[in-house]
């Protein structure tokens, strides 16, 4: 691989302005075709196959479109003192509702104060209108979200209080933008310019990231046009695609710039950066990939979509890094270096062995090693204990303040907490209407169940719907125990079929699947990186501490996240809008890429400790030396990767902010105290047992993720026509 990456980026620098050119056309027309032929994205989650699923698709057979379409609640509340049933306050709200039922896309607006069907508090302080759309909640307009929003505003001067609730009107998650957004690409900047000295080379990689991730993005809003996709998808894919587009370019420009140091000429030093660091940014990227891609295995689509769109991107990052980095270098040349250290040989200006900050402290880790382990694993084991107490639901919690968190706390108050998360029951088939009526008899005796409204069959009675009413939230586990009970006991009779449905159980079934999900996932990312790591490292112990790192990452990380969005600790700190259980999609999310990013750290720190070693330095002296040469690249890497995830948090989306706090702390967590810490503590502990492997795995394939077969033996350059031939060693 190292000596076919050679050759790959020695292609890419001699031909530099036809590769930039391609890259740059194929932005271009990807970017054309973003905006020409994008379509809308969904904001909802649903497994095919499953009961809820099923049932939603029948009723909109059996009752039409407005049965599973979008729906707002507008919930009205009295002035103190007075109830919403006196005659001001019911003309106010059959004027309101009358306007409700003109605005654009809106197929019913309910009068909550109709004798046939009133939906009033018990206290008669409230009331609240069914607003229905004949379409999914990502088909609903901003325009149309505009318009009721206005007409509640303008409903509150008859001194009502209005507020208004739904999935409608939940925006899908926006691709971008915000100030703390670009603030994080400007912090990415400044550590690059301070690891590399070189404004010209900062935002050299900085641009190749962002045309790499502009390719990703442009390419998955085009497929919008196409096919469904969730509205988180665009968003995860630039998220990751920049974080990981800028350090794959720093592993290589840092490499680059050794080789000139080291006297080679610039065509000769980019292939050879290519052959030597592309190797591990290759090995590096498809860990990710692989375990992006692998979120298939779970068997949700929406799932699937979100993997295999980040791991595009990630994809085209790598690509870009071995092909666009090289061409670009070839145009900076050398002044990818200072002023001050382009004629300064390298050996003459490194910091001696045995000075730096750096040196000394892997000096002190692996001196004070058990020290350095037990404390570690303690402060990460401190932090994860939150992790025990997770939670995790498809309903988003709307931000305190907003009109949506306004109108819950009414419905709550008011109504109870299951009021705005009603449970549909379909009865379908033959005899559906006299079997519903004895479902609803039934069903009204469970516990946990408020009210259970009289069944309304269809038009040609082929089907009839049952409303329930629990007594608890949707985020409550009694409502889920509630779900499973109605179908444990609820039996179909007379070739009628019973189905549970509705937005609550549709969240319960699709959170159990994900939980469900989360352990298998689990185990087959940590089973890749233990063979991945046995591949490169050659020993069995290193992948070990490894992989017992990844799961110290993970549960500190959720740890973290459960501490600040569930429980609500520093909440304010990042504005994380609004707190309780976390979203059921996020854990299975977060996996999969921080055990991607996870292992590139491992990977380009370790394998500088492992060249050592194999070179003869003794195990503590290989740990030190390796330290010495990776960690001041992988620190910056990891900042950069902090920063662009951090960034996401204070302004993102509600869906988006769990996701990204989690991997910027994971990523904190992985970088500063698993990897630089915790793991050469454990190797100067096993000594040379670290390295040790059994001679019937000696036959593996070896993994050179270093390039040291370049090393040992240069390639032969032939030179350009009309050039001088290119050394390819000093």
């Amino acid at each position: 691989m190292a000596t076919l990456l050679h050759r790959l980026g020695l292609a890419s620098v001699r031909h530099r302005l036809l590769v930039t050119i391609a890259w740059l056309v194929a932005l271009v027309a990807v970017g054309v075709g973003a905006g020409t032929l994008a379509g809308s994205t969904a904001n909802t989650f649903s497994i095919p196959g499953q009961e809820s699923t099923t049932a939603l698709t029948l009723m909109e057979e059996r009752f039409g479109k407005a049965s599973s379409g979008a729906t707002v609640q507008v919930v009205f509340q009295a002035p103190d003192g007075q109830k919403i049933t006196d005659p001001a306050n019911a003309a106010k709200i059959a004027e309101t509702v009358a306007a409700l039922g003109e605005l654009p896309g809106v197929v019913n607006a309910s009068n909550p104060l109709d004798p046939q069907a009133p939906t009033v508090s018990p206290d008669q302080v409230a009331a609240y209108s069914s607003v229905t759309y004949p379409v999914q909640p990502s088909e609903v307009t901003d325009d149309e979200r505009a318009a009721i929003i206005d007409a509640v505003d303008q409903a509150r001067a008859g001194g009502l209080t209005v507020e208004a609730r739904g999935e409608a009107l939940e925006n899908p998650a926006d691709l971008g933008g915000s100030i703390s957004e670009v603030i994080g690409v400007l912090i990415a900047l400044i550590v690059l310019a301070l690891t590399y000295g070189s404004l010209v080379t900062a935002g050299m990689n900085l641009l190749t990231a962002i045309v790499g991730v502009g390719l990703g993005a442009a390419g998955i809003i085009t497929l919008t046009g196409f096919m469904d996709l969730q509205s988180t998808t665009p968003i995860l894919a630039v998220m990751l695609g920049l974080a990981v587009g800028i350090d794959y370019a720093l592993f290589i420009v840092t490499r680059f710039r050794h080789e000139l140091r080291r006297g080679l000429p610039v065509e000769a030093a980019a292939a050879m950066a290519v052959g030597t660091a592309g190797a591990a940014v290759v090995t590096a990227g498809l860990t990710v990939v692989i375990a992006l891609a692998g979120l298939a295995i779970v068997g949700i689509p929406f799932l699937s979509e979100m993997g295999i769109a980040a791991a595009a991107t990630v994809v085209i990052a790598v690509l870009v890094a071995i092909t666009l980095v090289p061409a670009i270098l070839g145009w900076i040349g050398m002044r990818a270096l200072p002023r001050r250290l382009r004629d300064v040989p390298l050996a003459s200006s490194d910091i001696a062995e045995g000075r730096g900050f750096v040196h000394g402290w892997a000096n002190m880790v692996s001196r004070q090693r058990w020290l350095s382990l037990i404390g570690a694993v303690a402060l990460l084991g401190v932090i994860a204990i939150p992790f025990s107490s997770m939670q995790t639901t498809l309903v988003q919690r709307a931000a305190e303040g907003s009109t949506q968190a306004s109108a819950q706390a009414i419905m709550d108050a008011r109504f109870g907490p299951g009021v705005s998360s009603p449970l549909l029951i379909l009865v379908d088939g033959p005899n559906s209407t006299a079997h519903a009526t004895e479902v609803q008899k039934q069903v009204a005796g469970l516990e946990g169940v408020a009210m259970a409204l009289p069944a309304t069959p269809n038009q040609d009675g082929s089907a009839a719907l049952i409303t329930i009413i629990p007594a608890s939230g949707p985020d409550d586990q009694k409502t889920v125990d509630l779900v499973h009970d109605i179908r444990d006991r609820v039996d179909d009779a007379d070739g009628a079929e019973v189905y549970v449905t509705g937005s609550t159980a549709v969240s319960i079934d699709v959170s159990q699947k994900l939980n469900d999900a989360l352990p298998v996932y689990l185990a087959l990312v940590v089973g890749l990186a233990f063979v991945l790591l046995v591949l490169v490292f050659r020993s069995l112990l290193v992948p070990v501490v490894g992989v017992l790192g990844f799961l110290l990452t993970i549960g500190a990380a959720f740890g973290a996240t459960v501490a600040v969005f569930q429980w609500g600790w520093a909440a304010d700190a990042v504005n994380a809008g609004s707190t309780g259980p976390i979203l059921s999609l996020a854990p299975i999310i977060i996996v999969g890429i921080l055990f991607g990013l996870a292992m590139d750290y491992q990977v380009f720190l370790v394998s500088r400790m492992h060249e050592a070693h194999a070179h003869g330095a003794s195990p503590r002296d290989a740990i030190v030396t390796g330290f010495r040469q990776a960690a001041p690249v992988v620190v910056a890497a990891a900042t950069i990767m902090f920063a662009v995830f951090a960034a996401f948090v204070p302004e993102g989306n509600d869906t988006i902010k769990p996701i990204a706090f989690a991997l910027a702390v994971g990523i904190a967590f992985d970088a500063f105290i698993v990897r630089m810490i915790a793991v050469p503590a454990a190797l100067a502990l096993m000594g040379r047992a670290a390295w040790w492997l059994p001679s019937w795995l000696r036959r593996l394939p070896e993994l050179d993720v270093e390039g040291a077969a370049l090393e040992r033996k240069p390639p032969v350059i032939e030179p350009a026509a009309g050039k001088e031939p290119v050394p390819t060693s000093v």
